[in-house]
């Protein structure tokens, strides 16, 4: 399964999540307490360039200035949290995660989208994106979802993240403000969060043992 790391806004978090073991990393171009410009983004790009996967997370965008940033900071995917279409999406020619909150639309509907990964999110709060609270997974058995590409977000941390892996089988999660403290990024929190989902702690002690 793999993990990303979103609202990264440093290239020292950057190296925490590459240190971790994450997969990925997003980071926020759209209106938000994370938000980056792409002159940031790139410096955090340039830090751990290829040894994990960046992702730049845009909601409803002109699809030019998306593809624009994509090249200019050296985006692996683009995440789209809006109300974007699937002509929007096919337009762009670029590997694309589409984000969507779980009661915007069936999930049947959501899979229809021509994406390289289908995240599926908490209901929003102020901005785009989950509200920092798990939503009942219960939703997601359904013989229309591709578990091979969805993606589980909203309120996923280190004291459920093995729940998320063995009761949905998402090829991926997503966590922001599960590893963060204060509003920032936590390197205790976030090196947590891996131990338990590898079930080994730093030191390599098995964390799911029971003696």
């Amino acid at each position: 399964m793999k993990i990303k790391i979103c609202g990264i806004q440093s290239p020292e978090a950057a190296e925490w999540a590459v240190e971790s073991g994450a997969d990925m990393i997003g980071l926020v171009f759209a209106p938000s307490r994370r938000q980056l410009d792409a002159k940031k983004a790139r410096r955090i790009v340039d830090a751990v360039r290829g040894r994990i996967q960046c992702v730049g997370v845009f909601v409803n965008a002109p699809a030019r200035e998306v593809m624009d940033i994509y090249e200019a900071v050296g985006l692996d995917y683009v995440q789209l949290h809006g109300d974007e279409s699937k002509g929007y999406v096919n337009t762009l020619g670029l590997p694309v995660i589409k984000a969507f909150s779980i009661n915007q639309m069936s999930v049947r509907e959501m899979f229809q989208y021509d994406a390289d990964y289908i995240l599926i999110d908490s209901p929003p709060g102020k901005y785009r994106g989950g509200s920092g609270h798990a939503f009942d997974w219960s939703a997601l058995d359904d013989s229309a979802i591709d578990k091979n590409k969805l993606i589980l977000a909203g309120g996923i941390n280190s004291l459920n993240i093995r729940a998320a892996y063995e009761s949905v089988a998402p090829a991926g999660v997503d966590i922001s403000s599960g590893v963060e403290t204060g509003g920032k990024k936590d390197e205790k929190k976030i090196h947590e969060l891996m131990e338990k989902m590898k079930g080994v702690d730093r030191n390599g002690k098995n964390l799911y043992t029971t003696e």
